[in-house]
């Protein structure tokens, strides 16, 4: 099973955007994979879109987009105009195709005994296909969310997550509940004191000894 810190499963895949290698396309920088039981749903459509709306603050941060559906990309194709027409953004980052759905198995979304075809499959059936993957450049998950088909995912939430992971991977420092970039954050526990000093000099806040709040690092 898949979990916080796993490498990603690497694979060769059609895309709206030609053929790719997971793990090259990934590169060197930041990426988030989500994933759609099904082409032509309601609220997959929204979230679609939505995400292409965003898709130049996730590269700002050096983090590339990519969308998994259980569909074959000839599919995709058609059900990417329908995204442009309604949402008014056109998807400019990949879809990948998974019509044999060993993909969405490899992740853990579907049970290995689910067939090999998306072909007749409902996205009732598909369920299970709608996670969020950060990954990392080590090419490790670094957050993982799922949803019901029923709830729109929010992406403003995945963004500010992103935030949060390369705060982490940079700075040893967690962030607060509901954190938002500038705020103050938390000096990690694996950092001790004597180290907490030399990093930060003008000392921190703490309302416990285990609590150690300072501005977020630059």
């Amino acid at each position: 099973m898949l979990s916080i810190n796993s490498e990603v499963p690497n694979f060769t895949a059609q895309t709206t955007q030609g053929e790719i290698q997971f793990h090259d396309w990934i590169g060197e920088g930041w990426a988030i994979l989500f994933s759609h039981p099904k082409d032509f749903t309601p609220v997959c459509t929204t979230e679609l879109g939505y995400m292409a709306g965003l898709a130049d603050d996730f590269a700002e941060r050096g983090c590339k987009i990519i969308g998994l559906s259980v569909d074959p990309v000839a599919s995709h194709s058609e059900w990417l105009k329908d995204i442009e027409e309604t949402q008014g953004n056109a998807v400019t980052y990949p879809l990948i195709g998974d019509p044999d759905l060993s993909i969405a198995k490899s992740f853990n979304m579907l049970p290995a005994d689910a067939g090999e075809s998306a072909e007749g499959r409902t996205p009732v059936d598909n369920a299970t296909v709608r996670s969020v993957f950060v990954i990392g450049p080590d090419k490790r998950i670094k957050a993982m969310l799922t949803y019901p088909m029923s709830t729109g995912r929010n992406f403003d939430e995945v963004l500010r997550l992103l935030d949060s992971c390369q705060l982490t991977a940079s700075h040893q420092v967690a962030t607060p509940v509901n954190w938002n970039q500038g705020d103050d954050v938390i000096i990690v526990p694996a950092v001790s004191d004597e180290e907490a000093k030399e990093r930060y000099p003008d000392g921190w806040q703490a309302p416990k000894p285990y609590i150690r709040i300072v501005p977020q690092p630059q």
